[in-house]
C-alpha cells in the first residue's frame, strides 16, 4: 500500500527551488512489474552457485523472509570471508532490532490508541486516527488491523465528526479529520474528494484572508497545547497584487483546450460544473467575510447561490448542448451576477472558477497563475535566480533559518552563515512568514537586489546566562543559481561536487544519490562515476573497475524526460527505455549503444514511495532489462509513487501557463506506471521489498540531511567546529537504513566473490 502522505520528507527548501517537483513538463513517471511474468535468464542450480550468486538470486526472488534466512545461513558459511560474515551478522541484527522495535512500538501505539478511543471530543478522535495510521504502518498484517471493530467504529465516528465540523464552519477540524482518514484509507481513496474540497476552502482563506488563516492555525495550536505562532506577518500576502493579471481569456482557453486534449477526455460540462462548485465553496466560506463584507448580506449570497444552482441544473441536463460558446456564456453570466450580488473582484471569481474546473482533471493538471509562474519556472529548470541559501523553518523560534549558503553564490560570498535567522527582508520584518513567502521575497530577476537582515548568535552569554545575538545586514545582488542533483556518500568540501563517492573503499563500491532530474543531471552523474573510478584505482582496484554501485532514487520526485532517458542509458546499453501513449502522438525513447558506463559491475537501485516520475522510468527500465538478464542489477526498497504521466505546458497569456496531462509513460514491456483512480497496481516494484519503520525513515533522513551540510564562510572554506560532524556511516552501523545496508551487503558479497574468482587459476 502506497502511503506518500504518511511519510515525512525533509522540511527544507532552497530559496527559490521546489524540492518535490512531480508533474513537470516532459517529466517522467512510470509503473511496476505486475501482470505478466518477466522474462528471465536461465539460472544455474543452487549447488553450482557461489555464495554471492546465491544471495543475489535469493534477493531477486523477492521473498524477504527467505532472503534473511539465506543471510543467516551465510553467517556461518565457510565460503564467506571474516569481513563478509561480519556484514551478514550486522544486517541480521539490524533486521532483528527492527522487529524488536516494531513490537515495542506496537504495544506503545496500541495503548495510546485505546486511550484516545476512550476520550470524548473531535480532538481525541483526530489523535486516535493519527495513532491508527501509526499502528497501520507498524502492522505486519494490515488487512486484519483494518477490519478490527475498534478501527471500523473509529472511522465511522471520525467521518461523522468531520462532516459536523464542516457543517458548522470549523474548517481546520474537518480538514484534519478528513486528511487523517484519507491517509488511513489512502489506497481506497474513500475520503480523497473530502480532502480536496476542504483543501480548496482553506486555500481560499489562505489567499484572500491570510490573517484569518493565521488565527485559525494559531487557535488550533493552542487547543493542541502547542506554542503559539509568531504574530501575524502579511508581508507579500496581498491577493489583489497576486491576482492582478488574471484574465477571462486565459481561463476560457485553459478549460476549452483541456477538455479536448486531456488524457482522459474529461467533458467540458464536467469542468464547468467543477468551476461552479468552487464558486459555491467560496460563497459559503464565512471566514471570507472580512475581505469581502458583502458575504454578510444574506440576500446577495442567496441570489448568487440561486444563479449557481440554475447553471448547475442546466449543465446536468443531458439535453443541453455544451460548446465553447456555452463556456463563454457561463463565465460572462457568472461575472455579471457576481457584480450585482456578492461583489467579489472579477479576477478572484475567474481564479476560483478556473481552479475548480481544472480540479476535475487529474492531480497534475493545473493553470499556472501569474503569481505562480516564477516558482513554476524555477521548479522546471532546476536553477533559480536568487541569492543561494538553503532555508528551513526553525521549530524553536518559528523563524526562517539558513541551513547553509551554497558555495560560490552571492549569500556565501557576502558572509551569510549556517544558523542565521532571517529577521528582515528589504527592511520589513520576516518574523512569522512562511517558507513560500520567504522564497518568493528572496528570489527575483537576475541582477536585482535584495536586503537581508539576519539574527546571528555571538556564542556569548549575558549575566543571566542568556545567549547574546547580533543583527547583521547584507545587500545582495541576485544571480543565476545552479543546484547540484548528484550527491555522494560523504561530503568532503565546500563545492557541490566534492564528495567521497565510495561507500566501501576496500570493495570499491560506489554510492550516488540522484535528488532530481534537471538538465545537468546526466553530466553530473557521469562525472561522479569517473571520479569513482579514480577513487577505485586509488583503493587498489583494476583501472576504472568498480566493485559495484548503489543508485539511490528514494525521495526523487522526477524531472526532465530527456534526463531520465540519458540517466537510464548510463546503465542500459540498448533497447527501449520508455514510450508514451495518449491524446498526442506517442513516441519511443531508446538507449544509444555504447553509452553505458558500468561494464560488468553490479548495480543496485534503491526506490521507495517518494520515487516518482523520471525515477520510475529509470528504475522501471533497469528492472525490465535486469529481469531479462541483460543488466546485472537489482531493485531494493518499496513500491514507487506511481506517477507516470506527461504534462505538456502551453502559454495562456504572457503571464500564465497551463500544464495538462496528455500522455502516460509505458515501460519497455508496455505497462503503464501511472496510478489511475481505483487502481490496485501501479508504480515500480522492487525485486526485494525491504521495509523500514517510520521512525527509521525519519531518523535516516535527518542524519543524511545533517551529514550533507558543511558550514562554509565567505571565502568558500569549510568552517571548523568543535562539534563532531554527523557521520553517514551510522546509517549502516546503527541499522538505521535497512534498504541501504541490504544493498551494501549484497554488493560486498559480489565484490569479494569476484575478487576470489580472479585469484583462481584460469
Amino acid at each position: 500500500m502506497n502511503r506518500p502522505f504518511a511519510r515525512r520528507f525533509l522540511g527544507m527548501t532552497i530559496a527559490g527551488v521546489l524540492v518535490t517537483a512531480c508533474g513537470l513538463p516532459a517529466v517522467a513517471q512510470d509503473a511496476p512489474p505486475a501482470a505478466q511474468a518477466p522474462e528471465t535468464k536461465t539460472v544455474p542450480a543452487t549447488s553450482e552457485r557461489s555464495l554471492a550468486d546465491q544471495l543475489w538470486f535469493d534477493a531477486k526472488q523477492g521473498d524477504p523472509a527467505k532472503f534473511m534466512q539465506a543471510i543467516k545461513a551465510a553467517e556461518s558459511s565457510p565460503a564467506a570471508t571474516p569481513s563478509l560474515r561480519e556484514a551478514f551478522t550486522s544486517l541480521d541484527k539490524a533486521v532483528a532490532k527492527r522487529e524488536t522495535t516494531r513490537a515495542e512500538k506496537l504495544a506503545e501505539v496500541d495503548k495510546a490508541l485505546n486511550e484516545k478511543l476512550a476520550e470524548p471530543g473531535s480532538e481525541a478522535l483526530s489523535e486516535a486516527i493519527k495513532k491508527a495510521v501509526e499502528r497501520y504502518l507498524l502492522s505486519t498484517d494490515r488487512a486484519a488491523f483494518m477490519h478490527e471493530p475498534r478501527i471500523t467504529d473509529l472511522i465511522r465516528r471520525a467521518e461523522t465528526a468531520a462532516r459536523e465540523a464542516e457543517a458548522r464552519g470549523d474548517w481546520f477540524t474537518a480538514n484534519e479529520l478528513f486528511f487523517r482518514l484519507n491517509v488511513l484509507l489512502e489506497e481506497e481513496e474513500t475520503y480523497k474528494a473530502d480532502v480536496k474540497r476542504l483543501g480548496l476552502r482553506l486555500s481560499m482563506i489562505r489567499l484572500y484572508a491570510p490573517e484569518q488563516f493565521w488565527k485559525l492555525r494559531n487557535d488550533e495550536r493552542i487547543a493542541a497545547k502547542k506554542s503559539e505562532l509568531p504574530p501575524y506577518n502579511g508581508l507579500g500576502e496581498d491577493f489583489n497584487q497576486k491576482l492582478k493579471d488574471v484574465d477571462k481569456g486565459s481561463v476560457f482557453r485553459a478549460i476549452a483546450s483541456a477538455s479536448r486534449q486531456h488524457i482522459e477526455k474529461v467533458e467540458m460540462r464536467k469542468m464547468m460544473l467543477g468551476g461552479l462548485d468552487s464558486i459555491r465553496t467560496m460563497v459559503t466560506t464565512t471566514d471570507l467575510e472580512k475581505p469581502f463584507p458583502t458575504l454578510k448580506n444574506q440576500v446577495a449570497k442567496d441570489a448568487m447561490l440561486a444563479f449557481l444552482n440554475h447553471w448547475t441544473n442546466r449543465l446536468t441536463d443531458p439535453e443541453t448542448l455544451i460548446t465553447n460558446q456555452s463556456l463563454l456564456d457561463c463565465i460572462d453570466d457568472l461575472l455579471a451576477t457576481n457584480r450585482s450580488t456578492v461583489g467579489f473582484p472579477d479576477n478572484a471569481m475567474l481564479h476560483e472558477f478556473g481552479n475548480g474546473a481544472m480540479g476535475k482533471l487529474d492531480d497534475f493538471s493545473a493553470i499556472i497563475w501569474p503569481d505562480e509562474l516564477a516558482r513554476f519556472n524555477r521548479m522546471t529548470e532546476g536553477r533559480f535566480r536568487g541569492v543561494g541559501v538553503q532555508i528551513q523553518m526553525d521549530d524553536e523560534t518559528q523563524m526562517i533559518k539558513v541551513v547553509t549558503p551554497l558555495e560560490g553564490t552571492p549569500a556565501q560570498i557576502a558572509g551569510v552563515r549556517s544558523g542565521d535567522l532571517i529577521k528582515k527582508i528589504d527592511g520589513k520584518s520576516a518574523v512569522g512568514i512562511s517558507l513560500n513567502q520567504a522564497v518568493d521575497l528572496i528570489t527575483g530577476p537576475e541582477g536585482t537586489k535584495v536586503n537581508l537582515t539576519v539574527e546571528r548568535s555571538t556564542d556569548k552569554k549575558d549575566a543571566n546566562g542568556k545567549e547574546i545575538s547580533e543583527d547583521v545586514e547584507f545587500d545582495l545582488q541576485r544571480a543565476l543559481i545552479k543546484t547540484a542533483t548528484v550527491k555522494g556518500w560523504r561530503r568532503e568540501g565546500a563545492k557541490e561536487d566534492q564528495w567521497d563517492w565510495l561507500i566501501d573503499h576496500n570493495n570499491r563500491i560506489g554510492y550516488i544519490r540522484l535528488t532530481q532530474f534537471t538538465d545537468e543531471s546526466t553530466k553530473e552523474l557521469h562525472a561522479a562515476i569517473e571520479q569513482m573510478r579514480i577513487e577505485a584505482r586509488a583503493a587498489g582496484g583494476e583501472p576504472g573497475q568498480l566493485g559495484g554501485l548503489i543508485l539511490d532514487l528514494r525521495y526523487n520526485p522526477g524531472g526532465l524526460l530527456t534526463e531520465a532517458v540519458s540517466v537510464a542509458n548510463t546503465f542500459i546499453d540498448h533497447g527501449t527505455i520508455v514510450s508514451t501513449e495518449g491524446t498526442l502522438t506517442g513516441e519511443t525513447k531508446s538507449a544509444e549503444p555504447g553509452r553505458s558506463m558500468l561494464g560488468k559491475a553490479p548495480l543496485i537501485v534503491l526506490i521507495n514511495e517518494g520515487s516518482a516520475s523520471a525515477s520510475e522510468i529509470v528504475s522501471g527500465a533497469i528492472r525490465y532489462y535486469s529481469d531479462k538478464g541483460e543488466v546485472n542489477a537489482l531493485l531494493i526498497g518499496q513500491r514507487s509513487f506511481g506517477k507516470g504521466s506527461v504534462q505538456n505546458v502551453w502559454n495562456l497569456s504572457k503571464d500564465s501557463k497551463m500544464k495538462l496531462t496528455t500522455q502516460y509513460y509505458k515501460l519497455p514491456d508496455g505497462r503503464i506506471i501511472h496510478r489511475k483512480p481505483g487502481a490496485s497496481v501501479w508504480g515500480v516494484d522492487p525485486n526485494l521489498k525491504m521495509v523500514m519503520l517510520p521512525e527509521q525513515e525519519s531518523d535516516a533522513l535527518k542524519l543524511r540531511q545533517d551529514a550533507d551540510v558543511l558550514p562554509i564562510d565567505k571565502d568558500g572554506k569549510v568552517v571548523e567546529s568543535n562539534t563532531p560532524r554527523p557521520d553517514p556511516g551510522k546509517l549502516i552501523s546503527d541499522g538505521m537504513d535497512l534498504q541501504l545496508q541490504t544493498a551494501l551487503v549484497l554488493l560486498q558479497a559480489q565484490a569479494e566473490g569476484a575478487q576470489e574468482q580472479a585469484r583462481l587459476p584460469h
